[in-house]
């Protein structure tokens, strides 16, 4: 009895949630652990699956820079990265593109399916949905501060909303693959984190939802108990200048910035490696991860 007494206490707190986000978009960004252990992968697309039966639009954005890189390892090229960014020359954008669109975005969406999503995969090159340009130079570490040209990584440009308005109100699931367009047709691997982003903005998303294999920000990398719950920009670029935030995180935290200047009103990074962390961080009191105000 005292079990399903907790059960409905549950649901009973959810409740203002469920009433707050009925009929909005939430653009989850997907990737680390929660993409490649089995048991997570179910969760997630299971949690996306409850949100559509509650009146919740989601959006998927998937990464896949582990897969990417095994497959680079397989044909001989070691990934680099700068800033959490993949440096991209004009093969390793044929495989990014092979990897992301035609293996994981198929993956995930036969999973959603499965699950009894209407999922419908697409990249960025569907319809003009992400025109990219290419990325500019960032700057190494070393004491040279010397400039590495990322090659074929892209920025969004534009983002067309439509196709994933119309896909939205016909009740399908977008799970877009983070491969843009260019103005001549080229092909750019962009940022997953930085696409979910760009989509949100036009999309005029309530949320933009970042998994992440971390607690979310913090303060002192080495220390997991260290967690930022809320991060103002003026901290977060504080933070970016002094090595705290570093890596692969450096994104994430850029992504959650241009997101709230466009207009989106949470953001939230939040560890992909908790059972059901979907759930936890929309429908419960207290919530988990960083957002970033």
């Amino acid at each position: 009895m005292e079990s399903l007494q907790q059960r409905a206490q549950t649901l009973t707190e959810a409740l203002p949630y469920l009433r707050r986000f009925r009929g909005s978009t939430i653009v989850i960004k997907y990737g680390g652990a929660a993409m490649v252990d089995a048991d997570l992968r179910a969760d997630v697309i299971s949690d996306i699956v409850l949100l559509t039966l509650v009146g919740v639009q989601p959006v998927l954005v998937h990464g896949g820079g582990p897969e990417i890189s095994e497959m680079m390892n397989r044909l001989g090229k070691k990934a680099s990265f700068v800033e959490g960014l993949r440096v991209t020359d004009a093969e390793t954008a044929e495989i990014a593109e092979m990897v992301l669109v035609g293996k994981t975005n198929q993956a995930i969406v036969t999973e959603a399916c499965h699950q009894g999503a209407r999922a419908i995969g697409l990249s960025g090159k569907d319809a003009d949905l992400m025109v990219a340009k290419k990325a500019g130079s960032r700057q190494t570490k070393t004491h040279s501060k010397k400039a590495i040209d990322l090659g074929h990584v892209g920025e969004v440009e534009k983002v067309n909303p439509e196709v994933l308005e119309t896909l939205a109100a016909s009740g399908y699931l977008p799970v877009i693959a983070p491969i843009g367009v260019g103005p001549k047709g080229e092909t750019f691997n962009i940022n997953a984190d930085h696409a979910a982003a760009s989509i949100a903005v036009a999309l005029k998303a309530e949320k933009l939802i970042l998994l992440t294999d971390a607690p979310g920000v913090l303060a002192d990398r080495s220390d997991p108990s260290s967690l930022v719950s809320e991060l103002s920009a003026s901290k977060a670029k504080r933070m970016i200048s002094t090595k705290q935030i570093d890596a692969g995180m450096i994104p994430k935290v850029r992504a959650c910035l241009e997101a709230r200047s466009g207009g989106v009103e949470g953001c939230h990074i939040i560890d992909g490696r908790l059972s059901h962390a979907l759930l936890m961080e929309l429908f419960t009191d207290v919530g988990i991860g960083t957002m970033v105000r």
